[in-house]
């Protein structure tokens, strides 16, 4: 999905979105997955309050503004993940994501939990990454569900753009069973935090990288989808893509605009990994791995004699 401005109307980006579903839909898709904070522009490289904030958020879903999306793709028979800003009635603030089926339902939830940034600005920085000011770190886990006919009966886990670059994401699904895996992004094409040692090539190897990898490791199909492009002059890498479980790129995008990918899922290519190489029952030694056991984020040494 290509960038959206800060003064992109909420109507004007979710016809785009509609527009995409559409494509798929056409081109026999019968799941269709959007990024991170897809109804809005990536709001926390800005300083924002008050309104300037709250317009960001959802605190429903569905509600009347993206309605228009659920009806859609409950008419074509699709279902969908997308991120979005989360409102609670209770006044907390989630990064999230929502599984939708094919007759409109909310599946399943995730509110993510690796929030990248920082809670004050950076002095002197043009553009901010400020998700932990504006987030709360997910309370939901990794949850992993099993779907209906319509998607062949997958095993589904969702994620969300930071979460991607942690094995403990991938690997809490995999134990799980997961087969499928959604991502959405915003990923910045230059180091968010400051300095000059990655670029916008580096970045989108280390996005392409982990959801190869980690699919491989975990013998599951991953879905990872950027809005990408220039955002108010702040660039977004691209790099969307289609995982199969054996680490290979099955589909990409090869632009920074609005673009479909499309490809047959088989599920049937999960086995090869979970029955053999990475058969978590006959293969892993969970009693070996306490050793790395955090205590406050320190790794306690192991002597052996």
């Amino acid at each position: 999905m290509g960038p959206t401005q800060r003064a992109d109307s909420r109507e004007h980006t979710l016809s785009r979105m509609i527009g995409l579903l559409e494509q798929a839909a056409a081109q026999g898709a019968k799941l269709v997955v959007f990024p991170e904070l897809a109804f809005t522009t990536f709001f926390p490289r800005w300083i924002l309050d008050g309104d300037e904030l709250d317009v960001h958020f959802e605190r429903s879903m569905p509600n009347p503004a993206v309605a228009p999306l659920f009806d859609r793709a409950r008419a074509l028979r699709v279902g969908f993940y997308v991120g979005y800003a989360e409102l609670t009635p209770d006044g907390r603030r989630f990064n999230s994501a929502i599984l939708v089926d094919c007759d409109g339902q909310i599946v399943s939830k995730y509110r993510k939990v690796h929030l990248p940034g920082s809670v004050e600005p950076r002095p002197g920085a043009k553009y901010q990454q400020l998700e932990k000011r504006y987030f709360g770190y997910g309370d939901l886990g990794f949850p992993a569900v099993r779907t209906d006919d319509a998607w062949a009966g997958a095993i589904m886990g969702m994620m969300i753009c930071n979460d991607r670059r942690w094995p403990e994401s991938w690997r809490v699904l995999g134990l799980q069973g997961v087969e499928l895996v959604c991502v959405g992004y915003n990923s910045a094409a230059y180091d968010p935090n400051g300095g000059s040692t990655e670029d916008a090539s580096l970045r989108t190897f280390h996005s392409t990288l982990v959801a190869q990898a980690n699919a491989y490791m975990n013998a599951t199909w991953a879905i990872a989808v950027a809005k990408a492009g220039d955002e108010d002059g702040s660039g977004l890498i691209g790099g969307s893509c289609i995982v199969d479980p054996n680490g290979c790129i099955v589909a990409q995008a090869t632009t920074l605009a609005d673009e479909v990918i499309v490809a047959d899922i088989d599920l049937d290519l999960c086995r090869q990994g979970k029955d053999k190489m990475f058969n978590f029952a006959a293969h892993r030694r969970p009693d070996q791995y306490k050793v790395i056991t955090e205590r406050a984020g320190v790794v306690e040494p192991v002597v052996v004699d």
